[in-house]
């Protein structure tokens, strides 16, 4: 796996049971999974000798990161590595303007867009939308990075200087009134099995997941089901393998638009490592392994997943301590951390807490936000003190 954070160690975790060993390509010996990895490979994702390296004698070469230049991956598979997903399938993940392209021509619904290469072509989209809109770094931005939302054409203006600045292609999207943030997560095989998850709500603050409610509440059967078809065509039709995360945008009519692909365990699937009978990462590795799937069928009505990021100013309180009082208050949460640093917004865990009826969504959701605001700051937001 070319990547050493969370989800390569939370892959690693999966390999364990099923009798593989996941050998890591990371930048450094502290990395989330170059800690828990015995087979590791201290490299850059940039340097083909380093790709080679990670990839000799392993059965398939995959990722937790999709920014591995492509022309690298098409050298390894010319060299014969199993690279999976393939580099014809991850460049949509890599390239939001080539992702736009391909799903406009697939009649997938998306929002209007443009690639935006001179200040003329930013006015014309400006006179096309007549509103709002997003611009975006074509390559390169996750978690609200390389992202920015502009609320008139002068401020559009600036955004795009900087980016053709430093030579960073751009396109722009008209800003979507939605509703909320929906994920279709799902798997495929090389020889075309697929498999769906529900489809979840995501909570985004600043650019960032912090919240995942399985499945997403007061969602239609029919709209669910429309999402799963969705995303199960979408790897179908680009040839993905392995976990293929769709972000998707309910707009306030009830629409759904694509926002963005994920080819790799994703932010929006933690919540199965609990919550269904059979996790991502598991389900990462059967498909790049070459097994059939496993079900995907929630194990509760109900889990949500909070993630756990850095406070402002990390507490005085250890989080061995942190996690001792989260477990008095709340002995049902199961806790993962990933052994990183602490530090402002940075996604150190995540917290998932399964509930037996989707109408205590909102009780449970609290809950959850309640304990890794507690892990993350080590202050409970409602006060709660267990010695009173």
């Amino acid at each position: 796996m070319v990547g050493g954070g969370q989800l390569a160690r939370m892959t690693h975790q999966a390999a364990i049971a099923l009798g593989q060993r996941l050998r890591v390509l990371a930048a450094a010996p502290d990395e989330p999974a170059a800690q828990v990895t015995p087979d590791v490979v201290l490299g850059s994702h940039t340097d083909l000798d380093d790709l080679r390296r990670a990839a000799d004698g392993a059965t398939v070469l995959t990722f937790d990161h999709e920014h591995v230049p492509g022309e690298l991956l098409d050298r390894l598979v010319a060299e014969g590595v199993n690279v999976a997903p393939p580099p014809a399938a991850l460049r949509h993940a890599q390239d939001k303007l080539v992702m736009r392209r391909r799903l406009a021509e697939l009649g997938a619904p998306v929002p209007r867009f443009a690639a935006i290469e001179t200040t003329e072509d930013l006015e014309r989209f400006a006179e096309l939308t007549g509103g709002p809109m997003v611009v975006k770094a074509a390559r390169g931005g996750y978690d609200g990075r390389g992202v920015s939302l502009v609320d008139d054409l002068p401020q559009a203006r600036a955004v795009v200087a900087d980016y053709l600045a430093a030579g960073v292609p751009v396109l722009a999207e008209e800003r979507v009134v939605m509703r909320r943030e929906l994920s279709a997560l799902v798997a495929r095989s090389p020889f075309g099995q697929g498999a769906a998850w529900p489809v979840v709500e995501t909570v985004q603050e600043d650019g960032i997941c912090v919240t995942v409610i399985a499945p997403a509440p007061d969602l239609s059967d029919e709209t669910a089901a429309a999402a799963q078809q969705l995303a199960l065509r979408l790897a179908d039709e680009l040839g993905v393998v392995g976990v293929l995360a769709v972000e998707l945008f309910e707009t306030a009519e009830g629409q759904l638009l694509v926002n963005e692909l994920a080819m790799r365990p994703h932010n929006s699937g933690h919540w199965t490592m609990d919550g269904a009978a059979t996790g991502q990462f598991e389900q990462h590795l059967r498909a790049v392994l070459d097994y059939p799937l496993g079900a995907t069928t929630p194990i509760a009505p109900l889990t949500v997943m909070a993630n756990v990021l850095g406070a402002a100013q990390t507490p005085s309180m250890s989080m061995d301590e942190r996690l001792h009082h989260l477990f008095a208050r709340y002995p049902d949460a199961r806790v993962h951390l990933y052994g990183k640093g602490e530090r402002p917004g940075r996604k150190i865990g995540h917290i998932n807490l399964l509930g037996h009826d989707t109408k205590d969504s909102a009780t449970l959701r609290e809950r959850a936000e309640s304990a890794a605001h507690w892990l993350s700051h080590g202050e409970w937001s409602d006060g709660w003190n267990p010695h009173e």
